[in-house]
């Protein structure tokens, strides 16, 4: 898979499902939330949801320029579960007329639940030059047939004891194309893309049930030949009042690919930065939106095997996650945890430190001055010399956090006394009626607080000392 098709793919699937992966979640009973484009009927009488999205963005390109639309989204699958009333020898059409509708359903030792799964759509625009959009534009609608398939559910002697029956609703839907030329070799493109499906008596339905006729997770890949597309983040000051104009409704036009050609864009339906990367350490999709892939790894393997036959039984893809995520090594953990990119070291200001095996410079040189400064033996405040070991009465400024509230007032006992690249004094403490205070000893995050040398009191006991 290339990086962008990783991108897309990750886009696509991201809030699919989340942690704890479980249809008995709270977080999962509304689970369609991220880019879902609904019919104009239902979105009219909801009131709160979309039945169309646009993006707009700016080529730097001619007449000639050939632009590519590629949107992309997820069409919902029903899966209902069937129990038999008798077991079968063989699975026949007629045999679904004698089983009943069941929320769960144990074969061949899984478990299989009732939920919703969903399936990969792509339409499938025809190129045209920007020439092209500027006179005519491009009106395609499109549709997706809906359908019904039932799988038979067997245990190992090839008994049938029930059936999947999984259900697509038939999708309408519309893509519109075109563009305004802005200067002699600048052009704004609009990308619309509308769900058109008509649904009759939208009040009768729920939001679940109006989710079988929307696109989710709806998003666009665009490209052109011969062209480049301009940033919607940090455009150039002479196109930052063409981006500005911009109208997009729904979805976020953000570069991707190669910086040198600019000739891809994503318009995805959460905010990105141009360019995102899949982190390469990553072993595969976590779906839940942004989380830290350490961390979530490691509270599924905390789950307990009740909560990870319900994750398995729910969806064919969390069911992967969790076969992925068990069979994961020590190795494979290690590099999940906590990855240093893109360093920057100013040689110009640190002194030139080299490896010893050549003359490659060290990435460790701006820490390494850092640690060989003199490590601050104590600091004054209101004319009391106070060091490791002092007991001080904390006073946050900011109220940013729980925490500038919860630990004014607060007795605590200087920990270190440290000092930043750029010379500010940092003083560590902790709190001496926590009773973890041993783990901020030890350093451990949650334990251990910084402050200002402005921020704390010397104790009265501190003072006459």
């Amino acid at each position: 898979m290339n990086p962008i098709d990783g991108i897309v793919q990750a886009v696509l699937y991201e809030g699919y499902m989340l942690y704890p992966y479980r249809a008995s979640s709270v977080k999962n009973r509304q689970r369609w939330t991220f880019g879902s484009v609904y019919p104009r009927a239902w979105a009219d009488w909801s009131g709160s949801d979309a039945s169309m999205m646009q993006t707009e963005c700016v080529i730097e390109g001619d007449d000639e320029t050939s632009v590519t639309v590629r949107p992309c989204f997820l069409h919902l699958i029903e899966r209902d579960v069937r129990e038999l009333n008798e077991p079968a020898a063989a699975w026949t059409g007629a045999d679904e007329l004698s089983s009943r509708p069941v929320a769960s359903l144990e074969v061949g030792g899984r478990r299989f639940d009732a939920w919703q799964e969903a399936g990969e759509q792509h339409v499938e625009v025809p190129a045209l030059t920007l020439d092209e959009l500027c006179i005519a534009g491009l009106r395609l609608p499109f549709s997706l047939p809906g359908s019904r398939v039932v799988e038979p559910l067997m245990e190992a002697d090839g008994r049938v004891l029930g059936a999947l029956v999984r259900t697509r609703a038939a999708i309408d839907g519309r893509v519109e194309c075109c563009a305004t030329r802005l200067a002699e070799r600048t052009f704004r493109l609009t990308v619309r893309i509308v769900n058109a499906t008509p649904v009759d008596e939208p009040q009768r339905l729920n939001r679940d049930a109006a989710s079988s006729f929307a696109l989710l997770s709806c998003h666009a890949v665009l490209a052109v030949e011969g062209a480049a597309f301009v940033s919607s983040i940090e455009p150039p000051d002479e196109l930052a009042e063409a981006v500005a104009s911009c109208m997009n409704i729904g979805l976020w036009p953000v570069l991707v690919g190669s910086a040198e050609r600019r000739d891809t864009m994503l318009a995805a339906p959460i905010i990105l930065y141009d360019y995102p990367q899949v982190a390469p350490e990553s072993a595969g999709d976590l779906f839940d939106a942004t989380e830290i892939d350490e961390i979530l790894t490691l509270r599924i393997l905390t789950m307990t095997d009740a909560e990870k036959r319900e994750m398995a039984a729910g969806d064919e893809r969390s069911r992967a996650l969790l076969e992925r995520t068990e069979n994961l090594s020590a190795s494979d953990l290690q590099r999940l945890h906590g990855t240093l990119r893109e360093v920057r070291v100013d040689t110009g200001g640190w002194p030139d430190v080299s490896e010893e095996s050549g003359d490659q410079p060290n990435a460790a040189a701006p820490w390494a001055e850092l640690d060989a400064k003199p490590r601050l033996v104590c600091v004054n405040v209101d004319g009391v010399a106070l060091q490791v070991g002092s007991r001080v009465v904390l006073h946050p400024h900011a109220r940013a956090d729980i925490f500038d509230l919860a630990l004014r007032d607060q007795i605590a006992t200087i920990e270190s006394i440290e000092r930043d690249f750029e010379g500010n004094v940092h003083v560590a403490v902790t709190i001496d009626c926590d009773p973890g205070r041993d783990f901020g000893l030890a350093r451990m995050p949650g334990h251990r607080f910084f402050f200002s040398p402005d921020e704390i009191e010397p104790l009265r006991e501190e003072r006459s000392s």
